[in-house]
């Protein structure tokens, strides 16, 4: 008869412990340590990562804006020639009260003042008229957006030299055809209101498209109830206009009157091409020399850089205010609606 042999393990000496295997898929020490090594890593990216992106834009930034705000803030506080610019001579606020008593200053400013009603009252207007009739069912709707964002995407001195040549005197087609109607040859660039006439229609040719998108966007944003509600009481398109567009358009087209108002300020390139000098001063007589021009003027062809820092924080300082009466305005609407 087989006998049994049991192979059971030997008992374990007293004061010791059976030697523990390790479990199956247990991570070793060193795998541990390389995970923790990219857990912080990955911690470290997702903590950074967002900075890391968008320190481009304010590096820009700090060296195309901030710094040339403080240097020019700082130059307008000395007497420095554009010949020497690292020779600065303090002035304190002389350069500020020197240009407010200087009469081509309030030419320039006036001129500015004009031309920006002139152009941003019809751009504007214009700009609403056409985007609410594309805000209708329109065949090749997409062909006409197209259009009217192409005079924006041109470039400012072609546009300028083009409208120069319809301007001319003598041969522009813009006295051809008044000809026909009986009224007689127009000085466009040595007259001062139609200097400041031409000016603007280049300003409302090139911006119209560009607010008459933004007033589109707007539209297609207004619910469609309120226009059929309006349309069961009775009213026609013009009043559903009236009534409802307008109303819900109000905080565009503050918007839009605002950012005319600060493009306004800072026309450059349409005065200085239509100028027949070629120069800075704005024509002949200064008839339509815009703060932009001005500032110019004083900084490069006259090279008086503080002064011309001087001019720049007071066109900077006059966007503040208009900022503000937007701040005032825009709470007044949100607190009557």
């Amino acid at each position: 008869m087989a006998t049994r042999h049991d192979t059971a393990a030997p008992p374990a000496k007293e004061g010791g412990a059976a030697p523990a295997r390790a479990a199956a898929g247990a991570p070793s020490p060193e795998d541990q340590r390389r995970r923790a090594r990219l857990s912080r890593r990955w911690q470290r990216d997702i903590r950074w990562s967002p900075y890391a992106f968008v320190s481009p834009f304010f590096l820009l930034f700090v060296a195309f804006g901030l710094f040339p705000l403080v240097y020019t803030g700082w130059a307008s506080l000395h007497t420095v020639e554009l010949t020497a610019p690292t020779d600065m001579q303090w002035a304190g606020l002389h350069n500020y009260t020197r240009i407010f008593d200087d009469d081509f200053f309030w030419n320039a400013a006036k001129n500015t003042l004009t031309i920006g009603i002139i152009s941003t009252v019809p751009q504007l207007l214009m700009a609403m008229g056409l985007a609410h009739l594309l805000n209708y069912k329109l065949r090749a709707s997409t062909f006409f957006r197209v259009v009217l964002l192409a005079p924006y995407a041109t470039s400012i001195a072609a546009a300028a030299l083009v409208f120069v040549l319809l301007f001319g005197r003598d041969y522009g087609m813009i006295n051809w055809a008044l000809h026909f109607i009986g009224v007689d040859k127009i000085d466009w660039q040595n007259d001062k209101w139609p200097s400041q006439i031409a000016v603007s229609t280049i300003i409302v040719w090139r911006w119209t498209g560009y607010n008459t998108l933004i007033y589109l966007a707007a539209m297609q944003a207004i619910p469609q109830d309120l226009y059929e509600s309006a349309a069961l009481d009775g009213a026609n398109r013009w009043r559903q206009f009236l009534h409802v567009t307008l109303p819900q358009l109000r905080p565009t087209i503050l918007f839009t009157c605002v950012v005319s108002t600060i493009g306004a300020s800072q026309v450059f390139g349409e005065p200085l091409i239509f100028d027949a000098n070629k120069g800075a001063s704005g024509g002949a007589e200064h008839q339509f020399q815009t703060l932009g021009l001005y500032l110019y003027e004083q900084g490069w062809v006259n090279q008086h850089l503080g002064r011309a820092s001087a001019i720049a924080w007071t066109m900077f300082l006059i966007l503040i205010v208009v900022g503000i009466v937007n701040y005032v305005i825009s709470r007044r609407l949100r607190a009557s609606t």
